[in-house]
């Protein structure tokens, strides 16, 4: 439950600052009151926040591209910080696979809507 809290207010803190990726951090949230408990559950997907950046995602599969963008941004930045840090060849190339697979998912597996 506390990691679900925390990872709500990060996401609605992301809703006011581009860096923060608030959709992948909503769904977070969504997940750890599922698991937590039904009464949170319940009450998460009756919120605004819920029904404006997750209900179409958790019902079709479906996001805009500003949230894709910033969902894709923000983890190319993270996985280049750990591409500069690391020495080791394997590293670098395992982290550029999953930067090329997780532009092939967003762009063939979800759908884009205005």
């Amino acid at each position: 439950m506390l990691a679900g809290f925390l990872s709500l207010g990060l996401g609605i803190i992301g809703i006011i600052l581009p860096i923060v990726p608030t959709t992948p951090l909503l769904l977070l949230a969504a997940f750890c009151f599922v698991k937590g408990s039904k009464k949170f559950d319940r009450w998460f997907k009756g919120t605004e926040i819920y029904k404006k950046y997750l209900a179409d995602f958790v019902r079709d599969k479906s996001m805009t591209r500003k949230q894709k963008w910033s969902i894709l941004l923000f983890a190319d930045a993270m996985i280049l910080i750990a591409f500069f840090l690391t020495d080791k060849i394997i590293v670098k190339v395992i982290l550029l696979l999953v930067i090329a697979y997780k532009y092939y998912y967003f762009i063939t597996k979800i759908k884009t809507v205005d």
